[in-house]
């Protein structure tokens, strides 16, 4: 059964520590096949003056922001409406498509193409999941969607999945699929 020892100078939050855990035990796993009680990770922890590379002392990096975090967190500022906090999750490459829409690349494109679809949307979640990549991460977020259509005329239990690609801790990518238009009124 697998047995994986990773070192790391100290500083890195219990959150990142069990992160890398969680994603070294699921890389055995499906790389592996085995059971998952047969998987140990052992994380070491030494002291950043018992390190060096090249001559130097070093100190850890900064743990990046998860990226089902990042994708939360846009999605969130974009439900409050609040654009300029929502640009700061994208990369200058950012681009967006909702089903039978162009491609965006700015907000400010989506917010006119939807003002005559609905006046509010709400997301409940069901699930949030990431799958890690050579290039970047994938995140998926699906649930329900709920709100007001342009006429006042409330909505919900609408499905939705959200599909994200991050790459050094920015949205680059954003595909919507959802059943708004199977239920909105005609």
């Amino acid at each position: 059964m697998p047995v994986i020892t990773c070192v790391l100078i100290e500083g890195y939050a219990e959150t990142t520590r069990r992160l890398l855990a969680q994603r070294l035990t699921d890389a055995a796993r499906h790389t592996t096949g085995a059971p998952w009680d047969g998987i140990t990770v052992m994380i070491n922890e030494l002291p950043d003056s018992d390190y060096m590379r090249g001559r130097v002392e070093r100190i850890p990096a900064k743990a990046p922001v998860p990226p089902a975090d990042l994708a939360r967190g846009f999605l969130n500022a974009m439900e409050a409406r609040d654009l300029a906090r929502a640009k700061t999750f994208l990369a200058d490459t950012f681009s967006m498509a909702f089903p039978n829409s162009p491609v965006f690349h700015s907000l400010e494109e989506l917010v006119e193409w939807s003002a005559g679809r609905y006046q509010s949307v709400r997301k409940s979640y069901q699930g949030t999941d990431e799958c890690l990549g050579p290039d970047g991460v994938t995140v998926y977020c699906h649930g329900t969607l709920s709100g007001a259509w342009s006429d006042g005329t409330p909505f919900e239990g609408i499905r939705f999945i959200d599909r994200f690609t991050v790459v050094d801790g920015k949205l680059t990518d954003h595909r919507v699929w959802n059943d708004m238009a199977e239920v909105r009124p005609r």
